[in-house]
């Protein structure tokens, strides 16, 4: 590959990594993030960007506008230090319209357009010290050369979406990226407003060519009938087929007992179902035939497949799939699959409550 790409699976390296990238930075910060909280980790990258911006470094940051709403002060307080800043898609007010459930769920970073980070991380202290119950797990890369272009111009769509109208020469011409970008390399992208449902199909199509192993680690398992159909397809021609999934969900219980709603279908085709013991696993890696990784902001849930922007960065590369076969691997020894037999003696009331949140799983 002619870009290098690292891994990091706690949120303290990545984190510092990426802070000293925007001290070093010279001419260009960006930044995107989901959620982007002001506490203390928050308030001190703001400080690095405001630095920056004073140095004449041209700084801008992204979020989403309906899951940030209630920090909206502090990005009023980054911009009058001198960062550009845009909230992604406000709500319709008084009226929201249908578009307002479109959300963008993507995390960039972009430095001086040689260097990006993308994965499953956001700007919170919890990604840091964990839930009351356990850890936070997750996963980000950092790419350094060619392809950290891609990334970048993932970045300025959304910027020029969130802050009509679009600056001029702004961005590069697509072919000149294309012919830079490493071709192990490939960004692929998802927006509901444009009905581009990419990222999911890409998870058929992997599913569909894979001949020894596909691996999922995701925080929610799920699968839109396209994806079901194809890992239950995969797995009953004899490709092993894992899901890791975290013991409990970090946005109520209903999350993960729609998730359970789709264990038994999934069981009797022959996946694996794995829950990741010691805190919750919000990672968002493929792995697949020791030759392709993926590392996505994209779960494993309709919200994410049909009615979320996401990114993913795909890898066609041996040593890139290692690395990522060797972060399953050490998450799997923490974790315990779900014996078939056992499941299906679930008692009835747990059925039923899986069913009842599997109704409203779109909207979790």
């Amino acid at each position: 590959m002619d870009s290098l790409i690292n891994t990091y699976t706690t949120f303290g390296p990545f984190y510092d990594k990426m802070l000293a990238d925007i001290n070093a930075a010279r001419q260009r910060v960006y930044v995107q993030f989901f959620k982007y909280e002001p506490d203390a980790l928050g308030q001190q990258l703001g400080e690095a960007l405001t630095r920056r911006a004073k140095e004449g470094v041209d700084v801008r940051l992204l979020y989403d506008d309906f899951i940030c709403h209630p920090w909206r002060w502090y990005y009023r307080h980054l911009r009058s230090q001198g960062v550009s800043v845009a909230g992604y898609a406000p709500i319709h007010k008084p009226l929201p319209r249908l578009c307002d459930y479109y959300r963008n769920h993507r995390k960039i970073v972009s430095i001086d357009d040689t260097i990006a980070y993308t994965g499953g991380m956001n700007i919170a202290e919890r990604y840091q010290h964990g839930l009351e119950w356990g850890c936070w797990r997750d996963t980000m890369i950092r790419i350094e050369g060619p392809s950290a272009l891609q990334l970048r111009d993932c970045f300025l769509h959304d910027w020029d979406t969130s802050t009509h109208p679009r600056r001029p020469n702004e961005r590069a011409h697509p072919s000149q990226n294309a012919t830079k970008a490493d071709a192990s390399i490939q960004v692929i992208t998802s927006d509901p407003n444009l009905h581009d449902r990419s990222i999911m199909l890409h998870t058929v199509a992997l599913l569909d060519e894979a001949e020894r192993y596909v691996w999922f680690e995701s925080p929610y398992f799920i699968p839109t009938r396209e994806v079901m159909v194809a890992m239950c397809r995969a797995a009953r021609r004899g490709v092993d087929v894992r899901v890791l999934q975290p013991p409990r969900g970090d946005r109520g219980e209903a999350t993960q007992w729609a998730s359970k709603h789709h264990y038994g279908q999934a069981l009797d085709a022959g996946v694996k179902i794995g829950v990741y013991h010691p805190g919750f696993l919000h990672s968002k890696i493929i792995v697949s035939d020791d030759r392709i990784g993926v590392v996505s902001s994209c779960n494993i849930d309709p919200r994410s497949y049909c009615l979320c922007q996401e990114v993913a960065t795909v890898v066609d590369n041996a040593a890139f799939a290692a690395s990522l076969r060797d972060v399953f691997l050490t998450d799997e020894r923490q974790s315990t699959y779900i014996d078939p037999d056992q499941w299906h003696h679930r008692p009835i009331w747990q059925r039923l409550k899986e069913n009842i949140c599997n109704i409203i799983s779109s909207q979790l």
